[in-house]
């Protein structure tokens, strides 16, 4: 399989979807021109043309609200927000309408649109660009929620999100676009949503995860590996729908769980997962379930205090460590 970057993965599964079906059409701020803010859409334009990727005003609920009405109207929009701190400004038109046209007029339309947006700390980008809001879409009916942490999830997912009849948020870390790896070269290679994947086997404990803390669990894994601790790591890649079973699988496999979450604890995923595997495994727990996660404080500029706000490998290897000492 050749290795790419996750930017460019990105961007070849949209090529390979508007080749494959001429109502994919891409729009957004800088998309067409400027190629996009982390060049994503580089080269649709020359290929594609201005009817199908559009430069747009910069006004959040208009990109959404005309994707609506587009996914309505018999296209496959892909609208591309500049970062997910910005879906604020759209939340009525995703909310709203986004979300519940299609169970508002009893399943006789369908809003087959994906809404791309970057997003996460860790940058220097300061409170307002480094937000983790993927618990806000989630927490939505009607809203599918992808978020990938490879390239090869991500294109895989991206081509899945433009082909599902369902409403798609596409959540991706502004810190994997350079991240590398290998990506099946079949154009329907598609990885369906609401199925996790096992990045590493473990016996001792399983870490659950998605997006760059999929990618920090692995680091902790394998520093943990040397010191004779085998952690089994799950990939969420997609929030809603949720393969609980995966993940409760390992954990009854294991009998140990730490979550991990980037965005806030209060109200966060984590929580949620930690209920779930309490419910489902309660009687194979060995301990109670571990949740790391990001600090309930707007994120900070300064780059070292920055960092203390966001999981790292070693607060993720601490986690795993207190779990199997029983130590709280």
């Amino acid at each position: 399989m050749p290795e790419m970057n996750y930017r460019d993965a990105l961007n070849l599964a949209l090529k390979e979807e508007m080749r494959r079906d001429p109502s994919v059409v891409v729009w957004g701020e800088d998309v067409a021109l400027y190629e996009g803010s982390f060049k994503v859409t580089r080269g649709l334009l020359a290929e594609f043309g201005e009817e199908r990727v559009k430069d747009t005003p910069i006004s959040e609920n208009s990109i959404v609200g005309v994707a609506v009405g587009a996914a309505m109207g018999g296209l496959r929009p892909v609208a591309e927000l500049m970062t997910v701190n910005f879906a604020l400004l759209a939340m009525d038109q995703i909310v709203n309408h986004m979300a519940k046209i299609r169970s508002m007029f009893g399943g006789q339309t369908y809003l087959p649109m994906v809404v791309r947006a970057p997003g996460g700390g860790g940058s220097q980008l300061g409170a307002q660009h480094s937000q983790s809001l993927e618990t806000y879409f989630m927490h939505c009916p009607g809203i599918h929620v992808a978020v990938p942490a490879t390239p090869a999830d991500a294109r895989g997912l991206l081509k899945a999100a433009i082909r599902d009849d369902n409403p798609v948020m596409f959540l991706e870390h502004e810190l994997l676009y350079n991240s590398k790896g290998e990506v099946p070269d079949d154009p329907e290679s598609v990885i369906p949503f609401g199925k996790a994947d096992v990045k590493r086997e473990g016996k001792d404990l399983t870490i659950v995860a998605y997006s760059r803390m999929t990618i920090l669990a692995l680091q902790a894994a394998e520093e943990l590996a040397k010191e004779g601790i085998s952690c089994e790591v799950v990939d969420l890649r997609t929030l809603t729908p949720l393969d609980t079973a995966t993940f409760t699988a390992s954990v009854k496999k294991t009998g140990r769980a730490v979550v991990v979450e980037e965005c806030w604890r209060s109200a966060g995923l984590g929580g949620h997962l930690a209920a779930i595997i309490a419910e489902e495994c309660f009687d194979r727990l060995l301990a109670p379930v571990r949740r790391v996660s990001g600090l309930d404080v707007p994120m900070p500029y300064s780059r070292k205090i920055e960092k203390l706000c966001i999981p790292q490998p070693e607060t993720i290897a601490a986690a795993v460590r207190e779990t199997l000492s029983g130590t709280y």
